[in-house]
């Protein structure tokens, strides 16, 4: 049975604070006025309707005829508008119609009249009523109080009422679309002054977050304008709030610096005045094992003696270059061939570890780049013998170079067991271990990557790495010099 994964959801789009207010004005506004416009509209027709009933009366009232006139002679005789109609019954002339057309009076069909005459019956004098072939109508009749047996129906159309609340109604959506059209845009130069302190925070809090705090020395000089944070306003507190925080980072950023500044003098200095102590260590030792006298005892005591100074004194060293690369010092450039570099350090690993397969995969044109060749030899030693050391025996490493663009690539790459992920972010931290993934063989320092990449980054190189079980690849990426012509 094959399932169907659900489409991923969409999500509406966040509107801005400056849309939901004009949406909310603006629309309650508008439901004001639109409300108002239905109230009027309907007032006002209650109003005309009255009126037209009352004309209509009052022109039925008025009618005088003779007792064999027709609804034509009365229609033609009088002053009645344009669609009024009349329905006349008397003893001598019988039912007749009429109704004006424009400027001429048209007389109504039989059949016409029969028509009117059902729409007629039951209907009251404040009905409207809506006659067959001429539209709705306000109607009044009467019976002729002389005696002769007439009665008659006046009807007067509803066409200038509806015209009347038509134009009315138009106007007003005219002119409502008007004033909010005029509305919202004073409302938008409003609330876009009025959240212009806002913006100025956000803008100086945008302009902070895009700068690197993590390492080296970082001063925050981005402030909220004064103007901007106005503690007498809402929105000013919170500007002269972010000023305040960002004060406070800046002095704790400057402090920080002030604090690594200290430590890397202090290891320095440290490493620098222990080089002597440990060198005499060292020289007394091997000199104290030239005595033949020693008991066995006493010469395996200074032996260990001897190589634990030469393990103290590497670990030195090491933390001496780090200090002088965190201080920009150490390098000395040159022109060098990677390609040649990599082909010795691989020489030099292999009498370290015979056990490993050895590969190297170098491009015939050397890789040329400006930099400091030893340290560069260094970071390449120092990531072979990181797959040495903790990589089981029988394992392949690949060196290969190659030149990408404008940089020269250098990368490591080994099938053995990987790196553990719970320590892959912090591989190229000082003293680092990764004894939970990798069978360690010997005692290290736990500073050769980050030495290297200390190296490569006082070069403006990357050093990164991609490690699952059977692949880890340390990839070096160098500025290169191009190739020089032939």
């Amino acid at each position: 049975m094959t399932t169907t994964a659900p489409a991923p959801r969409r999500t509406a789009r966040a509107w801005s604070l400056q849309a939901r207010l004009m949406s909310a004005i603006i629309g309650m506004v508008a439901i004001i006025l639109a409300i108002i416009a239905l109230a009027t509209s309907a007032i006002l027709s209650s109003v005309l309707q009255s009126n037209l009933q009352a004309e209509v009366t009052s022109q039925a009232q008025e009618i005088r005829f003779a007792p064999d006139s027709t609804a034509r002679e009365v229609l033609t005789s009088g002053a009645f508008g344009d669609g009024s109609v009349l329905v006349m019954r008397n003893l001598v002339g019988g039912t007749t119609g009429a109704y004006v057309d424009g400027t001429d009076v048209r007389e109504l069909t039989d059949e016409q009249i029969r028509d009117i005459a059902d729409s007629l019956r039951g209907a009251t004098a404040s009905d409207v009523v809506a006659l067959p072939d001429l539209g709705e109508y306000r109607v009044s009749g009467r019976l002729d109080p002389s005696g002769s047996y007439t009665e008659l129906v006046l009807g007067l159309p509803l066409t200038e009422v509806t015209t009347t609340i038509a134009q009315i109604l138009t106007t007003i959506a005219l002119v409502t679309t008007g004033g909010l059209l005029v509305l919202g845009s004073i409302i938008a130069i409003v609330i876009r002054l009025g959240l212009r302190p806002l913006r100025a925070v956000a803008d100086t809090a945008k302009r902070v977050a895009s700068v690197r705090m993590d390492q080296g020395e970082v001063s925050i000089t981005e402030r909220v304008p004064t103007d901007e944070a106005d503690e007498r306003t809402e929105i000013g507190q919170v500007g002269a709030a972010l000023n305040t925080l960002l004060d406070h980072v800046d002095a704790a950023l400057s402090e920080r610096q002030r604090n690594e500044e200290l430590m890397r003098r202090f290891v320095a200095d440290a490493s620098h005045e222990l080089r002597t102590p440990l060198a005499s260590i060292r020289g007394y030792s091997e000199l104290s094992l030239r005595d033949r006298t020693l008991s066995e005892t006493s010469q395996e005591a200074l032996t260990r003696i001897q190589a634990q100074s030469l393990r103290m004194t590497r670990l030195v060293e090491d933390l001496l270059l780090l200090a002088r690369l965190d201080e920009g010092q150490e390098l000395v450039y040159g022109s060098v061939d990677l390609t040649q570099l990599a082909l010795e350090a691989v020489g030099d690993a292999r009498p370290a570890g015979p056990d490993h397969e050895w590969v190297v995969d170098v491009p015939d044109e050397p890789v040329q780049l400006a930099g400091d060749t030893s340290r560069l030899h260094q970071v390449v030693a120092n990531l072979l013998a990181n797959a040495r050391t903790h990589t089981p025996e029988g394992t392949t490493v690949t060196v290969s170079v190659a030149r990408e663009g404008g940089e020269a690539v250098l990368r490591v790459h080994d099938d053995g067991p990987g790196v553990d992920p719970s320590v892959a972010d912090e591989l190229f931290e000082r003293f680092s271990r990764a004894d939970r993934s990798r069978a360690r063989k010997t005692g290290g320092t736990g500073l050769g990557l980050s030495i290297a990449r200390a190296i490569v980054a006082a070069h403006g190189g990357t050093l990164t790495v991609h490690s699952i079980p059977g692949d880890t690849n340390f990839e070096v990426r160098l500025p290169a010099r191009p190739a020089d012509p032939s």
